[in-house]
């Protein structure tokens, strides 16, 4: 507000934030974390912004009280910018609060346009804390977390209608060392996506649903090779999701996809509880031609302590490459009962190796 921003949501604030941050940014305070507040009781429109360090401040923290709202507008995105707010090579970053951060994408699920574009973009900041923002209604995605390390994301609540297209809650790549925990996800997309080039990552304590589960890929896309590796999925819940625990990659591509753990994972009528599917096409990338040798190789992976319901009889689904394949395959402690409308659950596979122990429904190639 000291900047000369309105907080009426009518007017464009846009101007106010980028002069608060070059301030900011530019504060020599002597090792102290600089703080910037954003109001609560105010809401503040803004255009699409890009906060660039890096920043002479040793740390920042933004405490967000009020609610960012995006313009209703997707001309925006034909400019070629593709994120409503981003943060770029700033080191040390905490942005908490209870505010809210609205991507009023209602109008962007109505349109024919297929652009990938983020509400909130981290890239390449180290040492990134979010936490206690309700995140709703992102025009696709709502967070990415890009070419970051050292990252801690909890106690989030991200919201959109289980029918809004590609609303990813959120979305990392190229990073490492990440920690999701205690947070609320419910979308039109996948809870959680960790794509290629990252690694050490753990997610412990989400709920998830509505939405595509937790997810693992898709790896490969627009590229030759992709690799992930230690990630770690504890003590989640997953209801009337489209998938559970999906580990999803394209065919002809090379990489891995190793050392992963799904274990204590609570699922209420999810379909698709348990998947790894090798073969997997975006439906907007349908390819015409014949299926494709080689794969993403997928070794590694453990599943245990995993109960609940599936809404479809076919409740673990590990569709491997016919070349390829899948390797050390741990699955312990699994039950996965009928949800509703489900008369009987069973297990289907393809080249898939490893070992099942006390798990239902039996899955014989583990055997």
């Amino acid at each position: 507000m000291d900047y000369g921003a309105t907080g009426n949501g009518q007017i464009d604030d846009s101007q106010a934030f980028n002069k608060a941050w070059k301030d900011i940014c530019n504060a020599n305070a002597g090792g102290e974390i600089v703080t910037l507040e954003i109001p609560r009781g105010k809401t503040f429109l803004l255009d699409p912004l890009v906060f660039q360090g890096p920043c002479k401040a040793k740390a920042i923290h933004i405490q967000l009280g009020g609610t960012l709202i995006a313009p209703l507008s997707t001309s925006w995105a034909n400019e070629g910018v593709d994120t409503w707010i981003q943060f770029s090579n700033v080191d040390n970053l905490y942005l908490d609060g209870d505010g809210k951060i609205d991507g009023r994408g209602s109008i962007w699920w109505q349109s024919c346009m297929k652009k990938s574009v983020y509400a909130l973009h981290f890239n390449n900041c180290n040492g990134l804390q979010l936490k206690g923002l309700s995140h709703l209604n992102s025009p696709r995605a709502h967070i990415s977390i890009k070419n970051c390390k050292d990252v801690i994301v909890s106690d989030l609540e991200i919201s959109a209608p289980d029918k809004s297209p590609n609303t990813d809650g959120i979305d990392i790549s190229n990073s490492c060392n990440v920690q999701i925990l205690q947070s609320i996800i419910g979308t039109g997309d996948d809870c959680v996506a960790i794509n290629g080039g990252s690694s050490f990552i753990n997610i412990t304590g989400v709920v998830c649903g509505p939405g595509h589960g937790i997810s693992i890929g898709s790896l490969g896309d627009g590229g030759d090779y992709d690799t992930v590796e230690q990630v770690h999925v504890k003590n989640c819940t997953l209801t009337e999701t489209q998938n559970g625990v999906r580990i999803k990659t394209f065919q002809g591509r090379s990489g891995y996809a190793r050392k992963i753990s799904f274990e204590q994972i609570v699922l209420s009528n999810a379909r698709n509880p348990i998947i790894i599917n090798q073969f997997y096409q975006d439906k907007g990338k349908l390819s015409k031609g014949i299926m494709k040798a080689g794969a993403i190789e997928i070794t590694d992976v453990t599943y245990s302590d995993i109960r609940g319901t599936s809404a479809n009889d076919q409740a673990i689904d590990l569709r491997c490459d016919n070349v390829v394949g899948c390797s050390n395959i741990v699955m312990r402690n699994i039950d996965i009962t009928p949800g509703v409308d489900c008369p009987e659950t069973y297990a289907v596979c393809n080249n898939a190796h490893g070992s099942a122990t006390e798990t239902q429904p039996r899955v014989p190639c583990l055997s």
